[in-house]
This record gives C-alpha cells, sequence and structure tokens, in this order.
C-alpha cells in the first residue's frame, strides 16, 4: 500500500496538451470571395464555419462542397448564433452597415475590400469599432504575400533611404478568373464595381503600405474592352504619396497575368514583380538584382494564410491584416480616383 502511494506521489508529471479554442465564424456572402473564404477557414482547421445568403442556390453549392450550416438570412444566423465573428462577402455598398449590426452583436469582422463605396458611414463604424473594441480588419490579401512583406520591411530599415518615386504597372484577362463579371458587383460602381475598385484599389493599398499615403492624385480612366458592362477597365493614375511620386497603370484586358511595383530610393531601387513571387533590391553602385523568391503556392494558400492572421488577430496575437484605418485611407483612395475620372481634375484627398 506504502508502495504504491509512493509511485503516485513521485511519478513524472506527464505534459499538457494545448488545445487552441475553436472558433465559430460566419461567412455572409456566397458567391466566388465568399466560397473561397468558407474553404480556407475550414483549412486553417482552428474554427466552425456557417455561410448565410439571400440567395439559396448559392448556399446548396457551399453546404454541399463544404458540409458547412448555412442561414438564408443574417437575422436569422445571429439569432440562431452564437458565433464569434463574421467575414463580410457582400456588395461594397452593404459592408459597413452589415458591420455595425455585428459589432454591436459582439462579433469581431473581417471584411471584405473595398471597404465601402463612399465614406458617409465611416465615423459611426470606427465608434462601433472603439465602443465594442472587437478585431476588426479589411482583407486586402497582398498584406499577406510574403515577396510583398518582405519589401516592406526592407524599405522600413531605411538603407536605401526614403522612397522618392513609385511606378506600378498591372493587368490581367479579367474575363479567364472572373467570368461572370458581368453578372456580379463588378458591373455597378455604386456596388463596387470597375477597375477602380475591384482591382486598383489592391495596388493602391499595398503601395500606401509599403511608402505612405496617398495624399493627391489625378486620374484617367475608360471602358476599353471588356464586353457587357460600361465600367471602366483601364486607369492610369498620377498621384503623390506624401513626397514620393507615383504612377498607376493597369487594365483588365490584357493576355499576361503580370504586376510590377517599381520604388525608387535615395540610394538604390525595390522592385516587387507579383506574377513571379518575388522582390529585390538593386543599391546604386550594384551591378546586379539581388532577388528574394518565393517557392510556388497554391492560390488558396494566400487566403488560408489570412484566414489565420484573422483568428491571430481575434485572440489579441499581432497581426498583418490591413486595419480599419488603413482601408479608409484607401477607400479615400477609391473615391478620389473616381471623382478624378469623371471631372478630369486632380484631387486632393483630405
Amino acid at each position: 500500500m506504502v508502495a504504491a502511494v509512493g509511485l503516485c506521489l513521485f511519478r513524472p508529471h506527464l505534459p499538457i496538451l494545448f488545445i487552441p479554442p475553436m472558433h465559430s465564424i460566419l461567412i455572409i456572402g456566397c458567391g466566388s470571395i465568399g466560397e473561397r473564404h468558407v474553404r480556407c477557414f475550414q483549412k486553417t482547421g482552428r474554427c466552425t464555419v456557417t455561410a448565410c445568403d439571400t440567395s439559396s442556390v448559392l448556399l446548396a453549392v457551399v453546404h454541399e462542397r463544404y458540409g458547412v450550416a448555412t442561414f438564408d438570412s443574417l437575422s436569422k444566423a445571429l439569432g440562431d448564433g452564437p458565433f464569434g465573428a463574421a467575414v463580410v462577402c457582400t456588395p461594397a455598398h452593404l459592408h459597413l452597415p452589415m458591420t455595425m449590426t455585428l459589432l454591436n452583436a459582439g462579433l469581431h469582422v473581417f471584411i471584405e475590400k473595398p471597404l465601402a463605396t463612399d465614406l458617409s458611414l465611416v465615423p459611426e463604424t470606427r465608434a462601433a469599432i472603439a465602443a465594442t473594441n472587437r478585431f476588426t480588419s479589411v482583407a486586402y490579401v497582398f498584406h499577406l504575400m510574403p515577396w510583398v512583406q518582405g519589401a516592406r520591411m526592407f524599405l522600413q530599415s531605411g538603407e536605401l533611404g526614403p522612397v522618392l518615386q513609385a511606378s506600378v504597372v498591372s493587368g490581367q484577362h479579367f474575363p479567364t478568373f472572373r467570368p461572370a463579371y458581368r453578372d456580379i458587383y463588378y458591373a455597378r460602381h455604386e456596388h463596387g464595381g470597375g477597375a477602380i475598385q475591384d482591382a486598383l484599389t489592391h495596388l493602391a493599398n499595398a503601395v500606401e503600405w509599403l511608402v505612405g499615403p496617398c495624399t493627391r492624385l489625378y486620374c484617367d480612366a475608360a471602358h476599353q474592352a471588356l464586353a457587357g458592362v460600361t465600367v471602366e477597365d483601364t486607369v492610369n493614375v498620377s498621384a503623390r504619396h506624401g513626397e514620393a511620386l507615383v504612377s498607376y497603370s493597369m487594365n483588365q484586358f490584357q493576355a499576361p497575368n503580370e504586376t510590377t511595383i517599381l520604388i525608387g530610393c535615395e540610394r538604390g531601387s525595390v522592385k516587387i514583380e507579383l506574377h513571379d513571387r518575388r522582390w529585390g533590391f538593386l543599391k546604386r553602385d550594384d551591378s546586379e538584382w539581388t532577388w528574394h523568391t518565393t517557392p510556388p503556392m497554391e492560390r488558396d494558400d494566400l487566403f488560408i494564410a489570412q484566414a489565420h492572421a484573422f483568428l491571430d488577430g481575434m485572440e489579441g496575437k499581432p497581426s498583418p491584416l490591413a486595419t480599419f484605418d488603413e482601408a479608409v485611407q484607401t477607400l479615400k483612395f477609391n473615391a478620389a480616383a473616381l471623382r478624378s475620372a469623371e471631372t478630369q481634375l486632380p484631387i486632393t484627398l483630405e
């Protein structure tokens, strides 16, 4: 009996297994990007996923493919809850009204880009974020690209001195990647459509993350090629980001899917080639670029990383995701570009 007690008292401690919390995530809007979020949040292994959409067809698709529970209205979903967070994947004009509803219901919120189609609800939403203290961020996925993160860290080191000038050249054949573009939000500016709010907004947000906020711009935009819509598919912007001069040139009809960002600094240059997943630098006296290349990735990999980053933010951990205020700044860029294209005048951002 004594021996048995002794064994019990002095046996080595077994390691305690830490099991991370399983979050409950509501995906609102089950179009192309909403379905991707359903799939990629599931692949984190850190959450359960529920889908919400007014379309019974889209709900049936995500239920069949991913086995998730579904709701045909936000009010029903919130009534059935509870959820820890929601991902807002509806057309952009609905983003902020839904975000305020979700914040007031106690949820953390991840908002698809662009943040909105105008600035009218920004103060009210910012107040709701402050009052509820919920983690709120925006899905500008360039923040998760290792080749953008690496270039940003290098620029922030100051090794090349201040940024003086940058140029962005980008394009793709949009119908190949979004064949339903005629029938979705893209066809209407008021729903967040057109090249400025759909594609250029990613580039503007990335450059603002790398260089600093845009302060002034002139934009020329036109519908040049895409059949079945009248919104702009081609954009040229001449901008100021503080002391740095920046140009953007992009279209949504060219054959190659390529984006290059070239940043000129006082003592050298930094280049990001998104299509080749690499960034590099060339100091003034160097003869060749020094490149840092990321191995090939599946397209979902960035969105899985983005989902992990949002879950980290919910848990109070550091996250590289675009903040609400960064997305507000890019929303100002979008609004200024649209206004400049309409008026053919340069616009100073607030």
